[in-house]
Parts: structure tokens; sequence; C-alpha cells
């Protein structure tokens, strides 16, 4: 056996024990796996097949509760303590031992921008998956109203001015927190023949939502939705 030979068998028996110490370390498929995390996984409240186990809207990490009161500093420090929204709170986290104010506030605002430019997009696959079926509903009623007058809307995201919980509560098993947000957007809407009919295609303006998300307090799914909106003038 040449020299080239006996390098060329060494490199190979060298790959050949690499794979066999990955293998073991990493493991092997089963076919059980879990899929990759999505964070605005679709879920319906109602059991759809198509949402897995009912759907929610932002997703935030869970963590291990803290020991006595220590486990209410992030609500102490979001709310100022005697208030009613930390006495909210301090429920909502007694039911919720993986709720956390800063963590969620995160979360509403990067939903927030998806929802508001998948509406001017008319992307109902992307509003699907974060809304409650009522309020996609409506949404959906507003889009396909505006295609058949053959409009289109042009929006750019700016973005969030300010982000505050307004009110927290539970409902039978649903954790409920509203949320009212201070955006900038640059919106305007053409008719079919290009016509700005309204808003503005340069200026920035101000819009003043409260938007209320729930969780389903008894789901392992950390996930929530977006269930009602208001508009504040």
């Amino acid at each position: 056996m040449g020299s080239n030979d006996f390098i060329t068998l060494f490199f190979l028996v060298a790959a050949v024990l690499i794979f066999f110490q990955l293998r073991s370390v990493l493991g092997r498929r089963t076919g059980n796996e879990k899929p990759p995390y999505d964070p605005f996984s679709p879920r319906d409240a109602a059991g759809n097949p198509e949402g897995g186990e009912g759907g929610k809207v932002v997703t935030l990490p869970r963590r291990e509760p803290a020991e006595g009161e220590d486990r209410f500093a992030g609500i102490d420090a979001f709310a100022k303590p005697g208030t009613e929204l930390n006495t909210s709170l301090r429920e909502l986290l007694k039911a919720d031992p993986s709720f956390n104010p800063k963590e969620f506030l995160n979360g509403a605002r990067m939903a927030y921008e998806m929802i508001v430019m998948a509406f001017a997009d008319g992307d109902r696959k992307t509003l699907k998956n974060l809304l409650s079926r009522e309020v996609y509903e409506g949404f959906d009623a507003a889009i396909s109203d505006r295609e058949s007058r053959g409009e289109v809307v042009k929006s750019t995201f700016v973005g969030i001015e300010k982000a505050d919980i307004t009110n927290a509560e539970i409902k039978d098993s649903e954790e409920q927190l509203t949320v009212r947000i201070i955006s900038q957007l640059i919106s305007a809407t053409f008719d079919k023949s290009g016509k700005l009919i309204d808003g503005d295609s340069e200026a920035v303006a101000e819009v003043n939502d409260l938007w209320t998300f729930a969780r389903d307090i008894r789901s392992r799914d950390p996930n929530w939705k977006l269930i009602a909106t208001e508009s504040e003038q």
C-alpha cells in the first residue's frame, strides 16, 4: 500500500469515528421531535385542527417562578404597589407564574406591528394566525370591502412611541390584558385609478389604540391572541 493510500484510509477511519461520536452526542431522529420554535404559532381557541390547541398571538418565554414576595418584584417595578393595576397584575401572576409584564409588552409591540402591516397589505394568512376568530372576521370583512372597490392601502410603519398595560383581569380561565399603544404610521389609500382618497403618502400620523390580548391559563402554550381592538381619539 502506497503512502497516499494509507493517508486516504486514515482520514476515512477518522471520519467514521467522528460521525459515530456526533451521533451519540446529538442523538438520532425518532419521528417524535418537536417542531422548530415558532413565536407566532397559530392556535384556535375552539380547537381548530389547522391551528393546534387554540391560537394565541404573543409568545413569551416560560420561567420558574420566584419564591415569596420576590416573585412580585417585576410587577412592583412595572406598576406602583397599592394601585389597582398592581393588584390586578399580582392576581394574574398568582394564576400564571410565568407571566412577566415587561416581556409581555415586548411581545405585544411586535404583534402590533405585524397585525397593522398585515391588515394594510391584506395578508389574511398572517392575520388569521394572530387574531381571535371574532377579530379576524372583522378585519377580513374590511379587507374584502376594500378589495371590492379596487382600493389599495400603502403603509409604512414608523414605530411605537409608547405601550402601557392599562388593565389586567382573569375571566373564567382566561387572562386578559389591555394595552394602550401610541404608534406612528404613514398610510394612504388609493382608488382603483390610483387617486389618493384617504390618508397621506408622506405625512407621519399618530395612532392611538387600545388592544386587548388574552391567553388560556390552563394551556401549556405561552402564546397570546388579540381579542379586541379600539381606537382612541
